[in-house]
């Protein structure tokens, strides 16, 4: 079986097609992949270093606000956008694929679109709660689309497809300690545990909050244990902030670093994560069973990260806090008031620990196997 898909972007469109790639291939292991991406996006990168073979197309979006930069960019698009079907065919043709398969990305929309009008079984899958522009899209065009949370159905034309609820792929390593022998391997013993974090790049409005957090439970000889990853646009100055403060970066109740580099111990030592929402985080907080306080970053497309968290904080597994309300005193009321109620705390655990889907790959596979049906009917 030939499978291609199409991605790019983000980590948050690759991350899925390289699971979703991950899972096929367990269940049919002589499975030929082939993804199609960006020249320059992550998928460059992130795809051979998976194993997967990556053929290029060049595609951009178009800028709606209007600026000398983005006339330019936008006429960059244009020229893509009159080639893109045209390679779009050469990738498809070239490699024959059986089905084909898009988990987001500019580089999805002429492939998976080509695809669907050359007869070629096709699928989306979309992982946040407010879809991209693509997969929406795309949603007119394909056999079947896959969801994260049905939250994003209104959003869509349901009409012109069918769906599952697939859920969202994690990491095969989320979930597997306990919080006794997490906690025990990074050297802190069993108090109230913080995780926070921004991402790999990591995020000003979190840091700027995280230092005031530090200093207050700190400075208040609090029983926390407190991890933080401050990401690269915090190395020149969160550890200044802690340094001028007297914080040390690691002791038996602290672990300051630049990168989370063992995220699944990390999690599973935390009672409470503060973070962002985007939706690969979220579905391993959901897989770990974890309250948290999400910030959902407000410069993504259509605010999605803030529907996200909504899915978490309406189900009352999560304290949503935008980003323009956040306050360091705001901060450290919520997370005083979930320190002194472990009943709390625990409620929202499980309630998180209720949106998880545990059969997400078998969903995702049934969707599979549908599109092969289909293809074998030809």
């Amino acid at each position: 079986m030939r499978v291609l898909i199409a991605c790019g972007g983000t980590g948050g469109h690759i991350n899925p097609g390289l699971a979703i790639a991950d899972i096929i291939k367990k269940k049919y292991p002589d499975t030929e992949f082939l993804f199609a991406g960006t020249p320059k996006g992550m998928e460059s990168k992130l795809v051979p270093k998976a194993g997967y073979r990556l053929e290029t197309i060049k595609v951009a979006g178009f800028q709606r606000k209007i600026s000398l930069e983005n006339i330019g960019r936008n006429a960059k698009a244009a020229a893509y956008l009159v080639t893109s079907g045209r390679r779009a065919k050469q990738i498809i043709e070239g490699f024959k694929p059986d089905i084909a398969l898009g988990t987001g990305g500019y580089a999805a929309g002429p492939v998976i679109r080509k695809a669907a009008r050359m007869g070629i079984p096709t699928a989306i899958h979309e992982q946040n709660a407010y879809p991209g522009v693509t997969n929406k899209l795309l949603s007119k065009e394909v056999d079947y689309v896959m969801l994260t949370v049905k939250e994003a159905l209104k959003f869509m034309d349901k009409s012109k497809f069918e769906y599952s609820v697939t859920g969202l792929p994690v990491r095969s390593n989320i979930n597997t300690m306990s919080r006794e022998e997490a906690r025990k391997k990074l050297g802190m013993d069993d108090s109230f545990t913080i995780l926070s974090f921004g991402g790999s790049l990591g995020a000003g409005c979190i840091n700027e909050t995280m230092t005031e957090v530090i200093k207050w439970h700190v400075g208040k000889g609090l029983d926390i244990n407190h991890i933080h990853g401050y990401g690269g646009m915090g190395k020149d100055t969160f550890p200044q902030a802690m340094e001028a403060a007297g914080i040390p970066l690691k002791n038996d109740r602290l672990r300051i670093t630049e990168y989370i580099n063992d995220m699944d111990v990390c999690l599973a030592a935390a009672d409470l994560v503060i973070c962002r929402s985007g939706a690969s985080t979220l579905a391993e907080l959901e897989a770990a069973g974890k309250a948290s306080i999400l910030i959902p970053s407000p410069i993504v497309a259509g605010n999605h990260q803030y529907h996200n968290a909504m899915v978490l904080g309406n189900a009352g597994a999560a304290v949503v806090i935008e980003q323009k309300d956040v306050t360091n005193q705001r901060m450290i009321d919520e997370i005083e008031k979930l320190y002194g109620d472990s009943a709390k705390v625990k409620s929202m655990s499980e309630s998180a620990a209720k949106l998880h889907l545990a059969d997400t790959n078998d969903r995702i596979l049934a969707v599979i196997d549908k599109l092969i049906e289909k293809r074998n009917k030809k």
